[in-house]
């Protein structure tokens, strides 16, 4: 009897032979808009962590790429009470996966909004039905203000990651709160709804950053699944890196935004199905 990863590899192959054409044709010209897509970017050149075990969410040492949790936290946990500037402020460590034993997933799209690719993501999304959360880049929120309220009437989350997409750790403290709390008011305008969680560009969480984020009422979100998608290293590449990676309770990195994302899309096209098959389920933790 066959393994379900032979199963699951023969499908692959299947797949993306259908799929290589299509990458090369999808969603028009590059995106111009800020995002990962250059040095310091999430899963940019140089900032993409070794491949390792991934440390419990109470231990924080930047984001696994492609490996299994060990002690995540629970999925679905608000935010600590910020319900005064009196109130005790808990600072969170990252999020990096979530605390399922069933084949529940999380979906995360960063660098957006793009008015080329985030259209195409949000389509394929709605005909599979999965839920994702957008890490948004607020000056490319500001300059779609459409786009961001699509995202959010499609019943998506709308997270924050930052304003110009900056290394954080390289900031002074007052600069790294107006990267965080502009891009929080633009989305919030949007939505009418308080931010939940945050990523920092690169998966970089400072002890600065963390801090603000807390005083911010956000929590901060990593990864487990990284395919490189930033690089464009091909449709049928990203596929087999998620395929090969996601376990129960991953959280899965892609882009919609900073440059060309049509392998990206291509490869959503391929592996959606074939995960949802397998009898995965994907959510968007609040």
């Amino acid at each position: 009897m066959l393994s379900r990863h032979q199963i699951m590899s023969r499908r692959l192959l299947l797949s993306v032979a259908g799929v290589t054409l299509l990458s090369a044709t999808a969603c028009g010209a590059p995106s111009t808009s800020k995002g990962d897509a250059g040095a310091g970017g999430a899963g940019g050149p140089g900032a993409a962590p070794s491949p390792g075990p991934v440390p419990p969410a109470t231990t924080p040492s930047g984001p696994p790429a492609g490996t299994r949790a060990g002690s995540p936290p629970a999925v679905n946990v608000p935010s600590p009470a910020l319900s005064s500037p009196a109130a005790e402020r808990r600072i969170s460590n990252p999020l990096y996966s979530l605390a399922s034993h069933d084949k529940l997933v999380a979906l995360t799209l960063d660098d957006g909004p793009d008015p080329t690719h985030t259209p195409a993501v949000l389509a394929i999304l709605r005909k599979h039905g999965v839920r994702a959360t957008f890490f948004l880049v607020g000056e490319n929120a500001a300059e779609h203000p459409a786009l961001v309220r699509e995202i959010a009437q499609e019943g998506h989350h709308l997270a924050n990651h930052t304003w110009t997409h900056p290394d954080l750790r390289n900031l002074p403290d007052a600069q790294v709160r107006d990267e965080l709390e502009r891009t929080s008011e633009v989305l919030q305008k949007a939505t009418g709804k308080p931010l939940t969680w945050f990523r920092a560009p690169g998966g970089d969480f400072s002890s600065v950053t963390l801090r603000t984020c807390s005083e911010l009422g956000m929590r901060p979100m990593g990864w487990s699944v990284d395919p490189r998608d930033w690089a464009r290293p091909g449709t049928s590449k990203i596929t087999t890196r998620v395929l090969e990676a996601i376990r129960p309770g991953s959280i899965v990195l892609n882009h919609d935004g900073g440059g060309d994302r049509s392998q990206t899309i291509a490869a959503l096209q391929t592996y959606l199905p074939m995960l949802i098959d397998d009898g995965y389920q994907f959510t968007a933790p609040r």
